[in-house]
């Protein structure tokens, strides 16, 4: 093998070391949402997978977070929270099943 293709070599050894090593340092977020005034604030929240949302509701009625056949949150009382891991990637439209004029969107990447 020549000097220039040892070089080459070398150098994308060093560049997949280091992608490999930035990619283990990312660690989950945690994302705080609210419910206020019958509305999910923000509407649409993009997360990374293993991030963690928690719905807060500030609502003096309960609320749901319900994605079908993705996540439900069940009743959420008024002033308590609710939590989920994102571990699946894609577009989640939920609703209040209380109140279904109420929607958002979860984009986990």
């Amino acid at each position: 093998m020549n000097d220039r293709r040892r070089l080459l070599l070398a150098a994308c050894l060093a560049l997949a070391a280091a992608g490999h090593s930035y990619a283990e340092t990312i660690k989950p977020v945690a994302h705080i949402m609210t419910i206020d005034a019958f509305e999910f604030k923000p509407p649409t929240l993009t997360v990374d997978r293993g991030d963690t949302i928690v719905w807060r509701n500030s609502d003096s009625v309960p609320h749901t977070i319900t994605a079908k056949g993705a996540f439900d949150s069940g009743a959420i009382a008024a002033g308590a929270t609710w939590k989920y891991t994102a571990k699946t990637s894609g577009r989640f439209d939920y609703i209040c099943t209380f109140h279904p004029t109420m929607k958002g969107t979860l984009i986990v990447r």
